[in-house]
């Protein structure tokens, strides 16, 4: 039987801890009997888990052994990994042992060297701060979940259900996946990526800013056909100059800017009206609904529609 080892670390996220103890101990072989064997370990006694405290059955030697360990989601990702689960699961991967993280859990995993040079992903709300706290690691905030062979990341939540689906498929093939996805109430593969969960909003100038009424003009006039030109026009300035305060202060470019304040309301639009696609694309400032659905799909990894039947 393939063991499971989920490690709880101090502040570690309920849901995440919960993931992969529900989906894998309810995955059953075709013959009835359980596919895996669940571990929950810890380094102390007690584990601080927000509005609870928990006592785990197992200590670090519960990794010892294990086929899978995984590590999940932690409340504040800064908080420096204690030294040795560093390097229990540096051990453990020495011994060959699959090593995946949930949502946060991906910050103690890089924590210990293991991920450094990989491609890796985690909530997307967290994802520039693991960029900026491991610059070895490669990140990808817009996927559910990444595949290294030995080391797995996921995003947050219900994408720790995916890579947990995922590993079930590895071990025992799609049909046990698939069983174990009905029994959890989720498909086997989800289209899209964690992109269509991203508020794609502008990034607010500072208050005050020369630019605060130009960015309150742009929101209001996303339908029009606007050029670089036009919005240097309206700011009374330059083209060179307007690209330079854009950068300085909102760290993109005007029309950048104008793109992804046209797919923030767009996704509004999708989520609140019953506007066709095209109509929603044509007020958003779209020239054509091809233009739009491909504009739309590159920012959010999936289809006007699909975003629709999600999120209304």
């Amino acid at each position: 039987m393939h063991t499971v080892a989920v490690l709880a670390l101090d502040q570690v996220i309920p849901f995440d801890l919960s993931t992969p103890i529900e989906v894998f101990s309810r995955t059953r072989l075709p013959d009835g009997r359980p596919g895996y064997q669940i571990r929950v370990c810890a380094e102390s006694d007690e584990v601080n888990a927000g509005f609870f405290t928990l006592r785990a059955p197992w200590g670090l030697e519960g990794l010892q052994g294990a086929d899978t360990i995984i590590v999940p989601g932690v409340a504040d990702p800064a908080t420096p990994i204690p030294a040795l689960v560093r390097e229990a699961l540096r051990s453990a991967a020495a011994d060959g042992t699959r090593i995946a993280s949930i949502c946060t859990g991906a910050f103690p995993l890089a924590a210990t060297g293991l991920l450094d040079g990989l491609r890796v992903t985690t909530h997307w709300r967290a994802a520039g701060l693991l960029a900026a706290t491991h610059p070895d690691l490669h990140v990808d905030p817009d996927v559910l979940y990444l595949d290294n062979g030995q080391f797995l990341t996921s995003a947050g939540a219900a994408a720790g259900m995916d890579l947990c689906l995922h590993m079930i498929r590895q071990d025992y093939g799609s049909a046990v996946a698939a069983d174990a996805a009905r029994l959890s109430v989720m498909p086997l593969e989800r289209e899209g990526g964690q992109a269509q969960f991203i508020v794609h909003d502008h990034v607010p100038a500072p208050q005050g800013s020369e630019l605060e009424a130009l960015l309150d003009w742009l929101r209001e006039n996303l339908a029009r056909d606007l050029t670089l030109t036009d919005i240097a026009e309206r700011a009374g300035t330059s083209t060179r100059t307007l690209i330079r305060r854009f950068r300085d202060q909102t760290g993109t470019t005007p029309l950048q800017w104008l793109h992804r304040a046209r797919i923030r309301q767009a996704q509004h639009l999708l989520e609140t009206t019953g506007h066709p696609v095209e109509r929603i694309g044509s007020q958003v400032g779209f020239g054509s609904p091809t233009t739009f659905r491909d504009r739309f799909k590159r920012t959010t990894g999936v289809s006007p529609q699909t975003y629709r039947r999600t999120f209304s």
